[in-house]
């Protein structure tokens, strides 16, 4: 081997390195690779802390320190530089005596003189840059894994922001988004809305409970998904309403064929603790070719209050006429609650005579509406718009307070007042704060009855609604039953609910002088009732003719057209203040 080279020799050698780094921090050495002769300078024992300062070394010192885990590489790359007879560079660990691990990197150049090969090389610590590229790449990792999960996570946000979490489908925000994107895009030509209402719902949470309604909505879903074409948009409006987006259909008709397999697709039976729950669907449909669509959902939502109000389970199309109406019904609505406030709701009244003295026993209440712009309205123009607002029970208290305030004025003026008979909704029947009403208005035993309809009064009519009717007849007031023969109630629930009187229902009265069944029929029903101890009123007598032969099948009471039409307070008063004799003709 050579005679060590000079410290300019080594400098000249580290810029053909392109090493710039001051020769203080870059430990040099010499590798013979025939003699297998190492050379270091001092800083190569610093490097490796051999404590040490001579400059000839043995192999194995270089080799007894790298880590074990990194010898088998390191020395591969020296052994390729020698078959190469080229450059030699190389990165590994070394584990100094007191134990601590430090990363080093060397470069060498080859040299070849007669046949020898030797190396003359540098190596420096770069622990801290290897630390630190470390930890940059562990950030690094850390960030994109971040970035990865934030990315999913918005994703997930903005799922959960436009889809429903019961069924997973997409949701109103999801809809009207998807509505302006089809409407703008040039190959959508025509564009339809099915808005899909669920019947009995209300009563499915009621009876049955929340989680069983959650199923029946999940089930609904499914079911509109699997009948509809894919091309179909199917959202989750909110409660028991989904829509239907369906672009360039063939025709109308073929949208309505579609809707009303829909809606047969959507009947179910829900069985509840030996109970079935039936649930339908109605549809409103409305359709777009060629012109705005911002209205369209709200034209579909027309259509289905149409369907709804129509009956369960209908499809009905979207017609101008139609959101007429509708304008009309929903300001007859806001008039209606106007109108409760500000008292414009009275009493009219029929008078009911005995069947055989003719004299006058009771006064059916009916109510009228007294319409600033319309004049008198008839039930039939706004106990629908009631029913609809949840406020027949308020227009039931409404009459009644009105009827009473009547009679204390008739009997201020020394008027006999027969038994007033008020009609009375279910939802008055069962308000737990209807008795204690009652005993505000201070309503005197024997004066007051309450008819209730056929079709509320149910067999399996809630307990809470016969606590009621028992505290009712506590107070002196007696009960009715309206328009019997219309509804189904049994004779066990009438010996149940114990009723003081029955109004046969005009449909069954009316044929009565032709049809020998009806008669057979209209006789039965008197016989229960004398059976019962309940008397029976005729209600919907039209013609005398009909009051003469209702008198000989046993009727006690006599009301209709032919007796008395509905007159306001102030007419009524005339007729309870004459002779009776004089303003009732016609004895059987």
């Amino acid at each position: 081997m050579k005679a060590v080279r000079s410290e300019q020799e080594f400098q000249n050698i580290l810029r053909r390195l392109g090493l710039a780094l001051e020769a203080s921090q870059i430990g040099v050495w010499e590798h013979d690779t025939q003699t297998n002769e190492v050379v270091w300078d001092l800083q190569m024992h610093r490097l490796y802390g051999t404590g040490r300062e001579e400059k000839h070394v043995k192999g194995e010192v270089w080799t007894k320190a790298i880590h074990p885990d990194d010898l088998e590489h390191a020395q591969a790359d020296f052994d390729k530089a020698i078959a190469a007879k080229g450059a030699y560079q190389s990165e590994y660990r070394i584990i100094l005596p007191g134990g601590e691990i430090r990363y080093l990197r060397s470069r060498a150049h080859c040299f070849e003189e007669d046949g020898n090969i030797t190396f003359l090389g540098a190596e420096w610590d770069v622990t801290a840059d290897v630390l630190l590229n470390r930890e940059l790449q562990r950030q690094k990792a850390i960030a994109e894994t971040r970035a990865v999960e934030l990315e999913a996570s918005t994703q997930r946000i903005e799922y959960a922001a436009e889809h429903d979490y019961l069924t997973g489908l997409p949701n109103r925000r999801f809809f009207d988004r998807r509505l302006v994107e089809l409407s703008k895009e040039q190959a959508v030509e025509k564009l339809a809305i099915l808005h899909v209402g669920l019947d009995r719902f209300k009563q499915v949470n009621d009876t049955a409970g929340h989680s069983v309604g959650d199923d029946v909505l999940k089930s609904a879903a499914s079911r509109i998904v699997a009948a509809l074409p894919k091309s179909a948009f199917v959202a989750r409006m909110g409660g028991d309403e989904f829509a239907v987006l369906i672009s360039n259909f063939s025709s109308v008709d073929d949208l309505k064929t579609l809707a009303e397999r829909l809606a047969q697709q959507l009947k179910q039976s829900v069985w509840y603790k030996d109970e079935v729950l039936r649930v339908s669907a109605s549809i409103g449909l409305a359709s777009a070719h060629g012109r705005n669509v911002t209205e369209l959902l709200a034209e579909a939502d027309i259509a289905l209050h149409r369907a709804k109000k129509l009956g369960r389970g209908k499809v009905e199309i979207f017609s101008t006429q139609m959101k007429a109406q509708l304008n009309t019904e929903r300001r007859l609505a806001k008039q209606f609650a106007r109108g409760l406030e500000k008292g414009e709701f009275i009493p009219y009244y029929q008078a009911q005579v005995d069947a055989r003295s003719r004299r006058i026993v009771g006064l059916e209440v009916l109510a009228r509406w007294n319409h600033p712009k319309r004049g008198l309205l008839l039930p039939g123009e706004f106990l629908g718009v009631a029913s609809t607002l949840g406020m027949l029970d308020d227009l039931d208290a409404a009459i009644l307070k009105a009827a009473l305030k009547d009679r204390k004025s008739w009997l201020r003026q020394g008027v006999r007042v027969p038994r007033i008979a008020v009609n009375v909704s279910a939802a008055r029947l069962s308000d737990p704060l209807l008795i204690d009403e009652l005993h505000q208005l201070e309503v005197e035993p024997d004066t007051l009855s309450f008819e209730l309809l056929e079709t509320i009064f149910l067999d399996d009519t809630e307990d809470s609604v016969f606590a009621n009717v028992e505290a009712l007849k506590d107070l002196g007031i007696d009960i009715e039953i309206d328009d019997f023969g219309s509804g189904h109630a049994s004779i066990i629930g009438l010996m149940k609910l114990k009723p003081s009187r029955l109004k046969i229902d005009r449909q069954l009265v009316m044929p009565v002088i032709t049809s020998r069944e009806q008669k057979r029929l209209l006789r039965s029903i008197v016989d229960i009732a004398k059976a019962l101890h309940i008397e029976v009123v005729a209600e919907g007598v039209e013609t005398l003719e009909h009051a003469k032969l209702l008198t000989r099948l046993g009727c006690d009471v006599l009301q209709g057209y032919a007796i008395a039409y509905p007159v306001s307070a102030d007419d009524i008063l005339v007729r309870l203040s004459e002779p009776q004799a004089e303003t009732f003709a016609g004895h059987p």
